[in-house]
Formats: structure tokens, sequence, C-alpha cells
């Protein structure tokens, strides 16, 4: 029995709507649509791996490649005063789309500790 797509799996195929920030070849860069700060992006690699937990060693340049978007991010939208990057493992942790995916928080003061 094939595997049910993710949300996000279906957005990059364009079966739902998802407002685009970004693209290239490696991932996906959305608003989303729920945000917790005014810059509130989710940077989701096209390659589906569930959490981070379950990524493996030959994942390394791909997950590289996540955070060096992040910055690419955080310089276009020109987040000067500090940006957070934030990734949930689990249902315990908050993670509701079982597909890897940064968070990408800026545009006000973030405080310590998070949740």
């Amino acid at each position: 029995m094939p595997r049910k797509k993710t949300l996000f799996q279906q957005i990059m195929e364009g079966k739902i709507p998802g407002k685009i920030e970004y693209e290239d070849e490696h991932c996906i860069v959305l608003h989303d649509i729920s945000p917790q700060a005014p810059i509130h992006l989710l940077i989701i690699p096209k390659k589906p791996v569930a959490r981070i937990s379950l990524a493996q060693s030959s994942d390394a340049a791909l997950l590289g490649h996540l955070l060096l978007t992040a910055k690419h991010m955080a310089k276009k939208l020109n987040c000067r005063s500090g940006f957070r990057i934030a990734i949930n493992n689990g249902r315990g942790a908050g993670e509701t789309v079982p597909h890897l995916h940064l968070h990408f928080l800026a545009g006000r003061p973030l405080k310590w500790p998070p949740g």
C-alpha cells in the first residue's frame, strides 16, 4: 500500500496551495500558515525525510543545504537583528507534519527558553 503523501509533498506537487518564498532543486521555502513571528518560514527538503532523527549520513549535504538556505533567507529578508531556526522531532516536540522542516523565525525579539 503506497504511503500517503505529506502536506508538504502535496504543496510541492501543486495539489495544495502554499505561499512560496523560495525554491531550488533541493528545497522549498514556504510561509507558515500559523506564523509565530512576523517572519515565519518553513524550509523543507524536497526529499521526504520524516524527521531529523531518521536522517541518514547520506543526507549530510542536504541538511547543510537547508541551513545555508536559512542564511540566504535571512539576507533576502533583511533579518539583521537576528533569527531563530527550530526543528521539531516527534509529536512531543510539536511536530505536526512528518516531513523534516526547519522553522525560520524573525522580525521580533525571541525569548529564551522557547516553548
